[in-house]
């Protein structure tokens, strides 16, 4: 029977809904931007051997025991990290506040990336309005991007307000959608824009594998060599511990495996709904995407019209730079280019969507879940939280607000959350009951070697990426040594907001099971 007062929990309106929700969180701006750059950079072809070995041995299992924990939670109408875990492991009164870690980081990381998401709304605006048309090479074109942004003052643009309208825009079609809810907000959005997405990148592909070299007297800059630019494999790459670290990452990015989310949508499922061939579905959408659309656009493109050597320089570059600078320049020289940067920014902006709404869910969840409140007031309630941590993020961007932000909440928190997950389903709830659990009302049987990979082996890698990644990068980081003096103290009030929001969470999650306890007594 419904507890009095109780609000009735929503549910997907079908099996492909939650499976295209899954993969549009999944399928974002790093599938086109920056597996490209991270495969130009660490060995071309030889990259896919770790990136493929991690898909197999971290990706697929978090995957499934993400799908699985949540919809177990979900069975106890708790649909975010901390109730969740605590089904998990009840007889432990803290590892609620592990939990806390699988809101903190998706609401971190919504805060940056609905800014970069709305450069591409407002990059698609320009596509079509030839804003930028005056830009004819990289250094024009990155100083454009960059007084977009608000970091230097040029012709183009004299402070930020162009990126805040946008930002504003973007910020509210995010939170509208929130608002509608599960059905008929995100599934119908997940639906729609991944129809859209696809349309416009197999268009845009298309026509990247047609282009001609444009200099007849470099016929080496060809579409064939810049594939092979891309994918052919540089062995020796393989002997270097930050290439497989650099795999390792992208999977958890590509995934969104270890940000909470999952456990989130899967919690609307029923008990006999499956999870180990929708969990699967959902990686192998967002690993086309990723590989075959993703490695078939940017690079390919760029060496055409840049060479190998100017294709290298602008890898390096990193993913921003092969995104807003070199594609619209390359596009600025095909029939029709007008149309293919917009369908190529507005791909990426529906892309950005369809992530972004997903990171903000376990936030709104949990106000609900916890605190009774209706979809609409706890969307605002996040909303006006989120929006003030935003203008950090805007008006400190060249500050290094954004680099910790995604530091903490895109890297540090992502691998920590993904190890506490594994130890808890196949150590604390068992294997046994695990895989048990993973096959209620499956439509496949997962091969099981996967029993030992789930116990031994996706662990002990985590463990590893996280120690290696803790030496190489962690301390530097934490210890600010690379940040110029100039941004120390912006670095340290960014940590210390933070601090703060965890804080916060932390309370809130002390708050709920208080006053859960108190019910539980009285009846």
């Amino acid at each position: 029977m419904e507890e009095p007062g109780k609000r009735p929990r929503e549910a997907w309106g079908s099996k492909l809904g939650v499976i295209l929700a899954v993969a549009g969180s999944a399928i974002g701006l790093g599938n086109f931007l920056r597996f490209p750059v991270k495969a130009a950079q660490n060995g071309g072809g030889a990259f896919m051997i770790p990136y493929f070995i991690s898909f197999l041995l971290l990706g697929l299992p978090l995957m499934w025991v993400e799908w699985t924990i949540g919809r177990f939670g979900g069975g106890f109408e708790r649909s975010t990290a901390p109730g969740i875990f605590e089904t998990v492991w009840k007889k432990n009164r803290f590892i609620k506040y592990f939990g806390v870690i699988g809101i903190f980081g998706p609401t971190v990381i919504f805060t940056y990336y609905t800014f970069i998401e709305s450069w591409l709304l407002g990059y698609s605006v320009f596509a079509l309005t030839g804003k930028y048309a005056g830009c004819t090479d990289q250094g024009s074109m990155a100083g454009f991007l960059q007084a977009y942004q608000g970091l230097v003052q040029n012709e183009h643009f004299s402070s930020v307000g162009t990126a805040y309208l946008f930002f504003l825009i973007t910020f509210t079609v995010n939170i509208l959608i929130l608002c509608v809810g599960l059905r008929a907000g995100i599934e119908r959005v997940c639906k729609l824009g991944l129809l859209v997405l696809f349309a416009f990148a197999v268009v845009i592909m298309i026509r990247v594998v047609t282009l001609g070299s444009p200099d007849a007297a470099r016929p080496d800059w060809s579409v064939n060599n810049g594939f092979g630019f891309l994918w052919n494999p540089q062995w020796a790459k393989l002997k270097e511990a930050k290439v497989w670290l650099a795999a390792a990452g992208q999977i958890f990015f590509t995934l969104s495996v270890g940000f909470g989310v999952i456990l989130t949508y899967a919690s609307y499922l029923r008990k006999q709904d499956d999870v180990a061939l929708s969990g699967l579905t959902a990686a192998t959408a967002n690993e086309v995407a990723e590989v075959i659309l993703g490695g078939s656009i940017v690079v390919p493109a760029a060496f055409v019209f840049f060479g190998p050597q100017g294709t290298t320089e602008l890898a390096k570059g990193g993913a921003f730079n092969l995104g807003f600078v070199t594609m619209p320049l390359v596009l600025q020289h095909v029939a029709f280019g007008q149309f293919f940067a917009f369908a190529w920014f507005f791909l990426l902006f529906i892309a950005g969507v369809t992530s972004s709404i997903s990171l903000a869910l376990p936030a709104i969840v949990f106000l609900q879940d916890e605190f009774n409140l209706d979809r609409k007031t706890a969307s605002i309630l996040f909303a006006f939280v989120t929006f003030n941590l935003c203008q950090i993020v805007i008006f400190f961007n060249g500050q290094g607000a954004l680099d910790e932000m995604d530091f903490w909440g895109g890297t540090f928190c992502v691998v920590v959350f993904a190890l506490i997950e594994v130890i808890l389903f196949a150590w604390v709830f068992g294997m046994d009951k695990a895989w048990s659990e993973l096959h209620s009302g499956s439509d496949i049987r997962i091969p099981k070697v996967y029993r030992f990979i789930i116990k031994y082996v996706t662990p002990a890698f985590l463990l590893l990426v996280l120690g290696y990644w803790i030496v190489q990068e962690g301390w530097p980081t934490m210890k600010l040594e690379n940040v110029p003096g100039e941004k120390v103290p912006f670095v340290i009030g960014t940590r210390v907001l933070l601090i703060d929001l965890f804080a916060l969470l932390s309370f809130l999650v002390w708050l709920a099971w208080r006053k859960r306890g108190r019910k539980e007594s009285a009846a």
